[in-house]
């Protein structure tokens, strides 16, 4: 008997349960990919004793991979045209898995900061896959709630995987956050054999195994992209000159990188198709356009507020680190139940009042805590963090699938890695702003963070950061409400 080959013949082969099937087996995948890019954060200190270095150093073991899994979200496409779902699927996995092998093992730092990026590019290539996978394999009437489950299961990696991680660091040393992955990607490669159809359709990309990477514009965003967060941080640091050349030169390469998406579109190079890195006709869709704003903002927003919420509590509030993570866990649970619920809601409800909803309740979240001072009781301050977090569950499940929904079969694995980029951008974005915000009104305010004492000018700072964020959420209203029409598209939706 043939094994089955296309999502049809599996279809056919394993009846109904197969769709949850191939959602479980992705989940798990991508589940892995997210926690490697977080864990790797509690085993900090305990690596600097091993290796003997301070931050400037060990920073990189984050951003190398940041870096690295940014740069190759654009090649997903051309890897599932040229190889297929699960040889594409198999091997970022298998390398995700060499990557943690080696990092454990190694007792070299250059090395740990290699395995850091080959994970990172892994992580990059999983990423854009289950989006493409639940618009493909699922009914309109079913991608809102597979979209949910999978968030949940995505989400409760870097809830409870910094905390295990924790645990297995103080038990086996930093080596344990490398080894952690592993299982998952074992499950994960036994299951993708079984269950990742090779093809989503017999004649899909027919000529993809003679299309040709797009080096060039794969070169031109590694430079974009470095540029835009080394210059971001050299202003972080002061240094303006600096920081102005270089977000110069990444604009003006972002701009030939445009101009030459647009050419090749329409290029041939005798039977060579040749397959942009970004199609930028996804980009005269209206839902994806203003997708992709709301997910640069959401990604800034998500990730920047990461950042300044354990600070603002450690060094505004003067609260211990395992009391900030016991404060942070209900959030993380409301945003987990959070998002199968509203999964659930988007195959009924228009996507532009979902997320719309989202971003009101997080620019709230935001808002509110500028009501907090040292006064003010623990529950309250839990309770608007909860508030911005039931906004990302509202977010989440639906921003995806009504970007992509208005467009063709041909421009989904493009569509989704593109948004997944923008949105990982805005991250590194959000971050950085959020560091030279509260640098900037600490500085007004006569205040730094170098002293433990807090006081109101401090905390004053602080609120102004977060006003800040509220600020941004708001304008993204403007772009989410016009993601309105993805009800009526997802009724063509393949």
């Amino acid at each position: 008997m043939t094994r089955p080959h296309t999502l049809t013949q599996l279809q056919a082969h394993y009846g109904l349960r197969y769709r949850w099937l191939l959602l479980l087996t992705v989940m798990i995948g991508t589940m892995a990919s997210i926690m490697s890019s977080t864990i790797i954060n509690v085993a900090v200190p305990d690596m600097s004793r091993f290796f003997g270095l301070g931050q400037d150093r060990l920073q990189w073991v984050s951003s190398g991979f940041m870096v690295a899994m940014t740069v190759s979200m654009l090649t997903t496409p051309w890897l599932l045209a040229r190889y297929g779902y699960r040889k594409t699927y198999s091997g970022a996995v298998g390398l995700l898995l060499a990557g943690g092998v080696a990092g454990g093992l190694t007792s070299n730092f250059e090395l740990v900061l290699l395995a850091r990026a080959v994970e990172g590019l892994a992580s990059g290539v999983l990423q854009p896959i289950p989006a493409i996978i639940i618009v493909r394999a699922f009914g309109s009437g079913e991608q809102g709630r597979a979209g949910g489950i999978f968030g949940m299961g995505v989400v409760l990696a870097p809830a409870i995987g910094p905390s295990i991680g924790g645990v297995l660091v103080d038990w086996f040393g930093w080596r344990a956050t490398f080894f952690m992955v592993v299982p998952f990607c074992v499950a994960a490669l036994v299951m993708a054999a079984r269950f990742v159809p090779a093809l989503i359709a017999a004649r899909e990309n027919q000529h993809g195994d003679k299309a040709t990477l797009d080096w060039r514009g794969l070169l031109l965003v590694v430079f974009s992209t470095l540029a835009l967060l080394n210059g971001l941080g050299n202003l972080h640091s002061g240094a303006t000159g600096q920081a102005a050349a270089l977000l110069a030169s990444s604009l003006l390469t972002l701009w030939v990188f445009v101009r030459l998406q647009r050419r090749l579109s329409h290029t041939h190079r005798g039977n060579h198709p040749r397959m942009p890195l970004m199609n930028m006709a996804l980009f005269n869709h209206r839902q994806f356009s203003m997708g992709s704003v709301v997910s640069f903002i959401y990604g800034a927003a998500l990730f920047g507020s990461t950042y300044l919420l354990p600070v603002y509590l450690q060094m505004g509030l003067g609260l211990s680190a395992s009391y900030v993570g016991t404060m942070l866990l209900p959030a993380g649970l409301a945003l987990a139940v959070t998002i199968p619920v509203v999964g659930r809601m988007a195959d009924k409800y228009p996507t532009h009042w979902l997320v719309s909803t989202g971003l009101v309740l997080l620019a709230a979240g935001f808002a509110l805590m500028v009501t907090v001072n040292l006064q003010t009781a623990i529950w309250v301050i839990v309770l608007w963090v909860v508030v911005g977090r039931v906004g990302l569950g509202f977010i989440l499940p639906s921003l995806n699938r009504g970007s992509l929904l208005g467009l063709g079969k041909h421009l989904l694995p493009q569509g989704s890695s593109s948004i997944n980029y923008v949105r990982t951008v805005g991250g590194a974005v959000g971050v950085q702003m959020c560091a030279i915000a509260l640098d900037w009104r600490l500085a007004a305010h006569g205040e730094t963070l170098a002293h433990p004492s807090t006081n109101p000018g401090r905390l004053l700072a602080f609120n102004e950061a977060f006003l800040m964020l509220a600020l941004t959420c708001a304008l993204a209203i403007g772009a989410a409400w016009n993601l309105r029409g993805a009800k009526k598209a997802a009724q063509g939706a393949p």
